[in-house]
Parts: structure tokens; sequence; C-alpha cells
């Protein structure tokens, strides 16, 4: 157990870090996109998703108080937003309101997503959105007795190799409140794969927050948030037909420095390697870590947050960029006193931290402050991401970008498929293309738009990387495409 001296002493290496690496980051560029307000949106909590022609769309929460029960936009990268869908529209909110997930988007181009709440029984949705805005409800969450097939789902939604949809509802479940994992077919048909607290003392543990990932093993990822002192959350593993691991318990380490309460997706790197966010606990009260499970199951501290150098309480979890390293935002921290408004940073896979960006460092916050959601990088690049409040006249939140000077790639739906399967190829300033190479064997390929080509994987193609030959020269994926 760390000394009372040493903590002292940590933290006050962690300041002296922070000012250095503050003064010292340089080559980035933040600018403010878009203010939302309560006609076009109010409190984006979710992280942005690149559409098929080259937009982001994402959710905001709205407000009871304010009569605003959640929106879908769109917003160009250029900064202009629209709104497409109004959640509540329908008598009773049968179509939903709350929408504390994110969207994903399919094999198909359809984006998927849930609300928290509303729906035929209160409870929340499965929905499937077109981006023109068409929306369809898939499922209605508590529609088994005691709400046995989950409630109150908070994450976005995963797309798993054989094309159906994983994701986990916070509570509701067999074993009483605890939550879920289910399975979602694009048709709308959902299966409970498992329930949390199925074993004594809930050591599998209960109410997740985040989403599941898609490992390289074909296995879903994810973690519980914990809902007591004993409770305080973990990592799990979970088979497409519904067994389940517990890989680590948080608060393991004395005094929870370890972290607790993880609330996001975890992100995997080439190697197998897992890397998250805690959103309390650590060496410096209760403001969260960054973590790293390794492949081989070691735990490893990377950052302990501490609000008044670093950012506290990092909500919105991590994005590996195309250079290897991770991003993320904090809601408080080192701006304006003691809570502050929010940060927005950098870790490498040895856990060297970079202050990136202060919220609120404009007048009124006209930037944006309190960023909830973590950050997304689209193919030109770039970093975006969402403020939960401030923004110009109207405090309502705002989207904005920060550019790091990365390079531009192409990403993959779906990231893996067999030989002569169809692959959609997302990426920016894609006409003129001459070439597509999966892991160096050349395919056929149409060019659909500036930002989609549509292929199929050539005969001969092994699993590495896709390359698209453009007249600004190649451009690579920034996932591995495998061929089974």
């Amino acid at each position: 157990m760390p000394s009372h001296f040493s903590r002292m002493r940590s933290l006050f290496s962690v300041l002296l870090f922070a000012a250095a690496i503050t003064i010292s980051a340089t080559g980035q560029t933040f600018k403010l996109l878009a203010t939302f307000n309560d006609i076009n949106g109010e409190f984006p909590t979710t992280r942005m998703v690149q559409g098929f022609n080259g937009n982001l769309y994402g959710t905001t929460l709205g407000t009871n108080s304010s009569g605003s029960y959640g929106t879908v936009f769109e917003v160009t990268t250029g900064g202009k937003l629209s709104l497409l869908y109004t959640f509540c529209s329908q008598t009773n909110c049968v179509d939903g309101k709350g929408p504390m997930g994110g969207l994903m988007m399919a094999s198909n181009l359809n984006f998927y997503g849930t609300t928290s709440s509303g729906g035929a029984y209160g409870h929340g949705i499965v929905f499937k959105m077109t981006s023109t805005g068409q929306m369809k409800t898939l499922h209605n969450f508590c529609s088994k007795t005691n709400c046995a097939d989950g409630e109150g789902p908070t994450a976005t939604l995963v797309q798993g190799v054989n094309g159906d949809l994983y994701g986990t509802t916070s509570g509701g479940g067999a074993n009483g409140n605890y939550g879920t994992v289910f399975e979602i077919t694009i048709a709308g048909k959902l299966t409970t794969l498992y329930s949390f607290c199925s074993v004594s003392g809930c050591d599998d543990g209960v109410n997740p927050q985040g989403g599941l990932i898609l490992g390289t093993d074909g296995n879903f990822y994810g973690t519980t948030y914990g809902n007591s002192a004993s409770q305080r959350g973990s990592i799990f593993r979970i088979t497409p037909a519904g067994e389940l691991t517990t890989l680590y318990t948080f608060c393991s380490q004395i005094e929870c420095d370890d972290g607790t309460s993880p609330m996001a997706d975890l992100v995997q790197d080439a190697n197998g390697n897992f890397y998250g966010t805690a959103s309390g606990g650590g060496l410096y009260g209760d403001d969260g870590t960054v973590f790293e499970l390794s492949s081989t199951g070691v735990f490893t501290d990377l950052v302990q947050f501490s609000g008044a150098c670093c950012g506290k309480f990092p909500f919105g979890g991590l994005v590996q960029g195309t250079d290897g390293n991770f991003y993320g935002t904090t809601y408080y921290g080192t701006n304006g006193g003691f809570y502050g408004y929010g940060t927005a940073y950098e870790v490498t896979p040895g856990g060297e931290y970079n202050l990136l960006y202060r919220f609120c460092s404009e007048d009124n916050c006209d930037d944006g402050d309190l960023p909830y959601a973590g950050l997304m990088q689209a193919t030109d690049g770039v970093f975006y991401g969402t403020a939960e409040s401030g923004g110009k006249m109207y405090g309502a939140g705002t989207v904005f970008s920060l550019s790091l000077n990365l390079a531009p790639f192409v990403t993959t739906l779906p990231t893996s498929g067999a030989i002569g399967s169809t692959v959609t190829i997302l990426g920016t300033n894609l006409v003129g293309t001459t070439a597509v190479s999966f892991n160096g064997v050349s395919a056929t390929f149409t060019v659909a738009s500036a930002s989609e080509i549509k292929t199929t994987v050539p005969a001969g193609a092994t699993t590495g990387d896709i390359q698209v030959t453009t007249p600004a020269g190649k451009l690579t994926s920034n996932l591995v495409f495998s061929v089974p």
C-alpha cells in the first residue's frame, strides 16, 4: 500500500509533468464546428460515427425538464448540423426517448442504436435508422415478465461476424435488475445471451454501462459498472453462444488504486491487448484511471487521473488513433477551479500522458464544456467529438474537431470476409482511385462516391491491410481485414 507521503510525492510529480507537457503540446488544432440548441438537439453524450457519405452521425440526450427527449443528428466535417429525428415524436413515446448509447453503422449501411427509456413498455428500444432519418423500432425492452429480456440499454451496439448485432442492457435480466448481454438480428429477433448476477455474490459483475467490442478471436469483450461497495466493476469475455468469463475485477488493489466503475467500451490493439478507462477510483481520490489488460491477463495502471492537472472522470473511453496512441476525454478537470470543464488527452501504449486541450478555454465556454462522450477518428485523420454543454449562446453542447496532423486512411464494412464476399471501403477523396488490394492481392472495385468504394475479397487474399491508391497517394486501412 502506498504511504501518504509516497502518494503526495507521486501527485507532485504528475503536476510537474502535466505542466511540462501542457507547455510543449503543440501541433494540434482545435475547431468549434457546431452548437446545439433547443431546436436541433440538446446535450450530446455519445461518441459519433462516420457514415458512408463521409458525414458524422450521433445522438443528443435531451432532458425531461426541457421537454426534449433526444435526437439523431448529422454533421458535416465542415460543421453543417442537421436534425434527422426527434425521439418521443409518437404517442406515449413508443419510438423511445433518452438515447444514451451512440449509433453504429452496420454492413448494410444503415444505423442502429438504442434508447434508455420509452418504447411500448417504457424501458427502452433497439431501433434502425437510415441516413435520411427514417426510423423503425426493432425491439421493445421489458417485453418479457419481470423484464427478463433486459431494460435501460445505455451503450452502442456492435455487429458480429454473423451479421447480427450485440449489446448490453444496464438493468433487467433473469436474476433481477442487474443487466444483460443480448443478440438481435437485423430483422429484430432478440435473444438474451446472459443475465448478470448469475453466480453467487454476483461475482460475474452487475449493471454494464458500456457496450461490447468484437475481439480478434471472435468473442466479445466488455465491462460492468458495479453498484455497491462490493461490486466495483469488471472486465469480461463472452462467446457468441453466451458463455461468460470474468477477466478482471476492479478495486482489487488497496484503496481501489486500480480504478472503479468502468463506463465505456474497451479497445483492443493489434497485439491483442485491451485498453480502457475506469470512471472512478485511482490514486488521487476518485478521479479515474486508464488501464491495460494484456492478452495474457496482466492488468496495468497506465494513467492515474488528477483533476488538478490531467482531468477527472474519463466517462467516454478511448479510441486508438492511426499513430498507435490512444485518445480520450475527461468530463471534469484542469480549468475553472476544483472541478474544471473537461479535457482532451493522449496516452501512449506505455502510459505517457499528454494534455491536448482544456475545455471552456474561450469566453463563456463558447468552445463547449463537460465532454461526456469519447473521441472518434474520421477517415480524414482528424478526431471529432462533442461536449455535453457550453457553446455559443445556447449552452446545449457543441461538436468540435481536433487535428493532430495524422494522415488520412480507409476503413471497411465489414472488417472480415471470405473470398468473394462484398466489402464497402469508406474514406475521403476516393474519386480517381486506380487500385485496391487486400494484403497485396489486387481486387476489382467500383468507386461509388468520393467517400465510398464497393469491392469484393479477391481470390488469394489473406488477412492483412487493405490499400487504396488514389491520385493523392496510397491510403491504408486502420484495421487489419481478416480473411477466414
